[in-house]
């Protein structure tokens, strides 16, 4: 007897993954934000343009529709992928054939990187030892926010080379980007130790594989030895990670919003050569994600004459920018440099009319952040990286530009 609706509003309006079953026989896993909507959605007359005459017919060739409830859409997305491959659904082929969708790959090393690989890439050959994979993920763009949350979590290496092998190519150990905005534990700098390292990725490890009891009993466990052992510092890590495991906040997740704050930032930055050739530049991020066709350059008029001028230079930048009514408004201002920076930027708001909060971004000695001042009480972790991010962006932008100018000033 084919699927009915009555069944259908006996499932919870929750997170989790559904199994279309004709009998014991398992035909299709899918994930859902709400599996009661989700699962309704199979009704709906347009399915077939959007999914396929194949999937479209599935609710007339189940008999039944089983489910299992999850804590989060982050969870239900690893428990899709991880049954998936158990169970091999024949109306799942695509999810199980195709070898352009991207995998989570743990390489097999010392200090292990987390990657994102295609199918396609994943030969013996090309990855030796034998890493750890999870997947194939059908949706990149789901993958990549879902590895947003997990990271924040679980910090990991990437790209960034280990202190040990720095210092055997002596060369100077440093936090990498992701490690100074939280991202990385450390692996660059020397800030954790490859045993402590390997534990956490063995902690992720078991968060991708869906081993949720195993995770937290594993923390609780490391969480009671710290404190036995009198590590308090250590002992707060594990129960606020414990707590974020919890409460992942991903509701956005399945639903087509980013995992972010939804504060357009515009971040400014200024580069000169002993004050010549001095150019300015706007980075633009939107919901967490750069925005590179509205970045800006300005080839600046008033030319400052020496270093200490670039609140003027700033003031131009502004000025000039918010001339142009016909871009989008920033909610948030990120400059580079100290109070001096973050008050002639409130000064052209208030000339303005406008009421934009101001961050600026203070650097150390090393020219690496070192904090974060002015209207701080808006804050949060999220808005903090996304900071950071604009600014080294804007950084990044600023010398780009200034290098091309000189390029073509001197030849």
């Amino acid at each position: 007897m084919p699927i009915s609706l009555k069944q259908i509003k006996k499932l919870p309006d929750s997170p989790g993954v559904y199994f279309f079953k004709k009998g014991k026989e398992i035909l299709y896993i899918g994930k859902a934000t709400s599996l009661r909507d989700r699962v309704r959605s199979y009704l709906a007359h347009e399915l077939a343009e959007t999914r396929g005459m194949r999937v479209a017919g599935l609710p007339f060739i189940a008999t039944r529709v089983d489910y299992l409830t999850t804590g989060s859409v982050l969870e239900a997305l690893l428990s899709e992928v991880e049954l998936i491959k158990k169970h091999q659904p024949p109306f799942n082929t695509r999810e199980k054939d195709d070898k352009s969708f991207l995998h989570i790959v743990i390489t097999n090393e010392d200090y292990p990187r987390v990657l994102l690989m295609r199918g396609k890439d994943l030969k013996p050959n090309n990855l030796k030892p034998i890493p750890s994979t999870y997947g194939p993920f059908p949706s990149g763009s789901e993958l990549k926010k879902a590895l947003i949350i997990i990271r924040k979590i679980f910090p990991h290496r990437s790209t960034c080379v280990p202190c040990e092998a720095l210092a055997k190519q002596g060369r100077v150990c440093r936090p990498c980007f992701n490690a100074q905005i939280g991202l990385c534990p450390g692996v660059c700098s020397g800030a954790i130790s490859q045993k402590v390292y390997y534990r956490q990725i063995l902690q992720l490890k078991l968060f991708l594989a869906g081993k949720k009891k195993s995770l937290y009993r594993e923390h609780e466990r490391e969480m009671k030895l710290f404190v036995k052992e009198e590590k308090f510092e250590e002992a707060k890590i594990i129960r606020d990670r414990l707590f974020s495991l919890k409460h992942i906040r991903d509701v956005a997740l399945l639903t087509g919003h980013r995992v972010s704050n939804n504060l357009r930032l515009e971040a400014y930055d200024v580069a000169h050569l002993s004050g010549q050739n001095t150019v300015g530049v706007m980075a633009v991020i939107e919901r967490g994600e750069l925005i590179k066709s509205e970045y800006r350059k300005f080839k600046l008029k008033g030319g400052a004459k020496n270093i200490s001028n670039d609140t003027a230079n700033l003031r131009e930048i502004l000025t000039r920018r918010l001339a142009h009514h016909e871009w989008p408004m920033s909610k948030i201002i990120v400059v580079d440099g100290g109070m001096a920076q973050v008050n002639i930027a409130k000064k052209v708001l208030v000339k303005n009319k406008l009421n934009i909060a101001v961050i600026g971004v203070v650097k150390n000695e090393h020219h690496r952040p070192n904090k974060l001042i002015g209207d701080t009480k808006i804050l949060n972790d999220d808005l903090a990286r996304e900071i950071l991010l604009a600014n080294s962006e804007a950084h990044r932008f600023a010398l780009a530009y200034h290098t091309l100018i000189r390029g073509k000033i001197n030849g």
